[in-house]
């Protein structure tokens, strides 16, 4: 086979893959795909040679459709708190959705999240560079000012993480709202930056 009909395939398993697991509730092993598809076990093995080959290619499918939001946002020329509200809100709407549609699958791929971690990393990788540009985006139009592009990423998935984090979603649910979201990101660009507020006083607390 060709390396196209290779990836071909490799999607076309990995999605049936998912949706044996959405019907059975758990993992499946190569063994188990191929008994499911009525598919020679040496024609799946020729496309994943490894266990691990599979998951890897059931991560890249659940995180396919997220990626593509994020190319789209940054492909447009939306002004930096529009661009960045987009950022997470266009992620936390399909994570939501998931959520909400079934949340034993959704819990389940939360699982194997924790258990596979290494797969997802490259995707979460993906996400922080991009974040990193938007960060840039916003400086050269005097927000954020005085940070460094490291620092204001990690403050800001702090702020926005129960957004983004499968596990969160599933457990605050309707305590979250793309209007809160919003509010997060408007506070962000109204006032992060480097400058010293008071909340870090020099002296200690004492009664009033």
């Amino acid at each position: 086979m060709s390396e196209n009909e290779i990836d071909e395939l490799r999607r076309r398993f990995a999605r049936e893959a998912m949706a044996l697991m959405e019907r059975k509730g758990e993992e499946v092993s190569r063994t188990r795909l191929a008994a499911e598809l009525s598919v020679a076990r040496a024609r799946i093995d020729a496309v994943f040679p490894e266990e691990s080959d599979l998951l890897e290619a059931v991560t890249a499918e659940w995180f396919a459709p997220k990626l593509a939001v994020m190319d789209d946002v940054m492909a447009s020329d939306l002004p930096p708190p529009r661009k960045m509200y987009e950022f997470f809100a266009r992620r936390y709407r399909l994570l939501h959705r998931n959520f909400r549609d079934d949340p034993a699958t959704f819990n389940l791929y939360v699982e194997m999240g924790e258990r596979y971690f290494d797969y997802a990393r490259s995707y979460i990788d993906l996400a922080d560079h991009y974040l990193c540009e938007l960060i840039a985006e916003a400086q050269a139009e005097g927000y954020l000012k005085g940070l460094e592009v490291d620092t204001a990423m990690s403050i800001i998935n702090q702020m926005v993480s129960c957004y983004l984090q499968p596990y969160l979603i599933a457990v605050v649910d309707d305590r979250l709202s793309e209007e809160k979201l919003g509010l997060i990101v408007g506070a962000i660009f109204d006032g992060l930056d480097s400058r010293d507020g008071g909340a870090r006083g020099t002296q200690d607390i004492r009664a009033a």
